[in-house]
Order: structure tokens, then C-alpha cells, then sequence
């Protein structure tokens, strides 16, 4: 079989417009993003300098101050379509070079530390499984992947926080928009008894279920579907069939909205529907659609421009 070839692309931009080129690309659909600044550049020469004799001084006046976003799409016709619906309304430059499939591994893999999410998760990447947990820690394993997410990102950590904060020990919770899996996964490391997640994308199922499996939570607790909520009415009678305690979407605004509307079937009274992805500048048009639906805000988060709601419903 032949082995899977990857593009890295390489968006460069300054540390004043970072912030607003990640959230265009969070908007456009990108997940994954890998952020280097001049920094790394240094510590590239530095760790590589028995390659070289000297360094040439336009190149590192060219690299200070420069910040350059990476992220990973299949080298083939469908790789290349997505990656031009991902750069759209970007006016920014950008490189893109080849990788094999080793290379690829090795360039996302040093990327991904453990890393302290709230008060009581510890994201690990599979491949670090062996390291120590830190006292009062739970350990959330994971295998970071191209397209769903991993925790490092700003609105998964605040729905993260949401969750340690709204799950209780026997909660059944709702997951929607699962991609790996991460908010429902940790969920139940955290005490909640069962868990359904949902995602459009059909190859989140299986992303979901081998994440759950490194933590061993097997198919009898955790079950994973593919379908759209908003335009799947008997997805959404199926769903509601069974109520929830916690209801979880680390979407995006324009999904979130149109979902305010159905989430009181999924819940309990007293439930409680956290929501996340949502751009501070439009926080405000989500929450009013949330108290519109017969939802009352309980809790408001924001970190680096981005915004998660706690709802509880009536």
C-alpha cells in the first residue's frame, strides 16, 4: 500500500494580526494549528548550527517579528480543495511543502506536550502515555490527528473548564460536534456515566471511538454517530429519547444558534447546555438566542478573543 503523502502549509503573519489569521482559519473550518514565532527560528539555528557557518543577517531580520501559522492537508485533489476553501479571505502568505508520511508524523508530533487543562485535566498524547500524571491531575489520552481537536486550542480548553465545572458523577452527557471525542471523553473521566457524541463528519466516529478506547472507555458507555442535528429530524427524535445532564457543542456561532432551538429536547430539567467556539464579537447575538429558546445563562467564559456559555434550561 502506498504510504500517505501530507502538505505542510505555512501561513506567515505578525504578532498584531496572530490573533484575528487563527480565528479566520478556525472560522474557515482549520483545526490543528501549529503557531512558531521567531523564537523557534532561533532555536532551529541554534539546534542545527554544525550545518552551517554562518547564518546570512537578511534572513533573520526577514524572521524577527514574524509568526508562522502551520497545519497539515493530503497531498491529492481533495487535499488541495479543502486546503483552498481553508484559505479563503486570507491575505496572507503562505508556503506549502511535501511530506512523507514519517515526516508528517515527526512534524506534528513535537508540536504536542502534555499539557494542564483547569483544575483537574491532563491532556497527554497517546505517545506519552508512560510519563507521570501530576498529583490531583486525571489524565485525558490522546491522539492528535489532522483534522479534530486536541485540546490545545482556546475554545475547547473553556469548554473543558465547563465540563469540569457542570459534570457530575453519574451524568449521561450529549456531545455535539464530537471530532475526537475530547469534551465527552473527558466527561466520563471525570464521572459522568455514559456519553453520546455526534459529528457531521463521518470519520470523527471512528477518531472518537479509538480516543475513548487509550482511555479505556469502551462501546457499553460511549457511543458515537454521524449526522447533522439541524437538519436530521429523526436524528434529533433518537437523541432525545434518552434525556441528558449535560449538553456539550464546541462549534461555531452559526451552528450554535439554529441548535439553541432544539437543545431543550435533549436535556433534564435543570440541564445544563455548555457551548463553545463562538468569536467574542458575536457572544452576545449566541446568548440571546440561547435566553430566546427558554435557556438562562448561568456562566459566561472568554479567552484569547473566544467565548464559552453555560445555559441551564428552565
Amino acid at each position: 500500500m502506498e504510504d500517505i503523502k501530507w502538505l505542510e502549509v505555512a501561513v506567515d503573519t505578525s504578532h498584531d494580526a496572530l490573533d484575528d489569521l487563527t480565528a479566520q482559519l478556525t472560522m474557515n473550518g482549520v483545526t490543528g494549528l501549529v503557531i512558531e514565532d521567531e523564537t523557534d527560528f532561533q532555536r532551529f539555528l541554534e539546534n542545527n548550527r554544525q550545518y552551517w557557518d554562518y547564518v546570512d543577517e537578511e534572513l533573520q531580520q526577514k524572521m524577527k517579528g514574524v509568526c508562522r501559522v502551520k497545519f497539515y492537508v493530503s497531498d491529492d485533489a481533495d487535499g488541495k480543495a479543502q486546503l483552498e476553501k481553508w484559505l479563503s479571505g486570507i491575505d496572507a502568505p503562505y508556503t506549502t511543502a511535501a511530506l512523507g508520511e514519517n515526516d508528517w508524523a515527526h512534524s506534528w508530533q513535537k508540536y504536542y506536550k502534555p499539557m494542564e487543562v483547569g483544575q483537574r485535566l491532563y491532556v497527554v498524547p497517546e505517545w506519552m502515555r508512560e510519563e507521570p500524571v501530576p498529583a490531583g491531575r486525571t489524565a485525558l489520552y490522546l491522539n492528535p490527528g489532522l483534522t479534530f481537536g486536541t485540546g490545545s486550542h482556546a475554545s475547547t480548553q473553556l469548554c473543558l473548564g465547563g465540563v469540569e465545572q457542570y459534570v457530575a458523577p453519574g451524568d449521561k452527557v450529549l456531545d455535539l460536534g464530537c471530532g475526537s471525542g475530547i469534551l465527552s471523553i473527558a466527561a466520563m473521566r471525570l464521572g459522568a456515566s455514559s456519553a453520546v457524541g455526534v459529528d457531521i463528519d463521518p470519520k470523527a466516529v471512528d477518531v472518537a471511538y479509538e480516543n475513548a478506547a487509550m482511555n479505556d472507555i469502551g462501546r457499553g458507555r460511549y457511543r458515537v454517530l454521524a449526522g447533522d442535528v439541524l437538519s436530521d429530524e429523526g436524528l434529533v427524535d433518537e437523541l432525545a429519547a434518552q434525556r441528558y445532564e449535560v449538553v456539550l457543542a464546541n462549534i461555531v456561532a452559526d451552528v450554535i444558534i439554529p441548535l439553541s432551538a432544539k437543545v431543550d429536547r435533549f436535556l433534564v430539567p435543570g440541564g445544563r447546555f455548555l457551548c463553545s467556539g463562538v468569536i467574542d464579537s458575536r457572544a452576545d447575538e449566541v446568548a440571546a438566542a440561547l435566553e430566546k429558546n427558554g435557556l438562562t445563562i448561568t456562566d459566561r467564559w472568554e479567552k484569547k478573543g473566544w467565548v464559552a456559555l453555560a445555559a441551564k434550561a428552565r
